[in-house]
């Protein structure tokens, strides 16, 4: 039996990057897997690529957002592992930036995550049955921060911003849900090859992959496996962290 078998995962933003390669690590582990994605279609196909499911979601949707988890425990019985992933990293200098992109940067990558989380924490502290009768509650919650929100970065002060917001969510979610049995994490990635990235200059990228410790850049599976250990039991007294995964970029 793998190590997630009966669990219920959810992975918000998960058609692509990180978010796809972590559902992809959950489901290997045995886990139920319910992906997002903005679009329905896109999420239904990569979804079943691994057998999971896949459900339409503005996550910068508040409301939105704790339907979808209500959705997800309604169809699946429960809800033991949430990785709020998804978000949005939109670059400019500081004199140039709108109103309107603050609010939306804010509205996903902050107020969705606390969305997922509130939703996720209520499912995770009630008590529900396994499939052999075995009654239990709690569950893991893991969230996506980012070096930048420790090390900043020109161009991206909003982006920096929102990421350190979801780093001090974390810490004081695990606090307040522990008690409960629900565990709270954060994964700070340094800079990885996804969609995300992939729109910077290469000289760029070059010197960031320069200035890790282990001299490249890194790649989604990466993160997603460190993702599925917290997720898992092996990370049973693992709360309130956020744990780089950086390749060494950040002391």
């Amino acid at each position: 039996m793998s190590e997630l078998t009966g669990r219920v995962a959810l992975v918000t933003g998960g058609t692509r990057g990180i978010g796809a390669a972590t559902a992809r690590a959950l489901a290997r582990a045995g886990a139920t897997v319910v992906v997002t994605g903005r679009d329905a279609d896109r999420a239904a196909e990569s979804a079943g690529e691994f057998g999971g499911y896949g459900l339409a979601l503005d996550v910068g949707d508040f409301d939105a957002v704790g339907a979808l988890v209500r959705q997800v425990v309604t169809d699946h019985g429960g809800l033991d592992v949430l990785v709020a992933n998804a978000g949005i990293m939109d670059t400019g200098l500081l004199g140039m930036i709108r109103a309107d992109d603050v609010r939306r940067t804010l509205d996903v990558n902050v107020a969705g995550t606390v969305a997922a989380v509130q939703a996720a924490g209520r499912a995770m502290t009630r008590r529900r049955r396994d499939a052999d009768g075995t009654e239990r509650r709690g569950g893991s919650i893991v969230l996506l921060a980012s070096v930048v929100g420790t090390f900043g970065a020109a161009g991206q002060s909003v982006y920096a911003a929102s990421k350190a917001a979801v780093a001090a969510l974390a810490r004081s979610a695990a606090r307040e849900l522990g008690p409960r049995g629900v565990r709270v994490n954060a994964v700070a990635p340094g800079v990885i090859r996804t969609d995300l990235t992939a729109a910077l200059p290469t000289e760029v990228l070059d010197r960031q992959a320069a200035a890790a410790a282990l001299g490249r850049l890194g790649d989604a599976e990466e993160v997603a496996d460190v993702i599925r250990f917290l997720a898992g039991d092996g990370a049973r007294y693992v709360t309130g962290q956020v744990l780089g995964v950086d390749g060494g970029l950040v002391p």
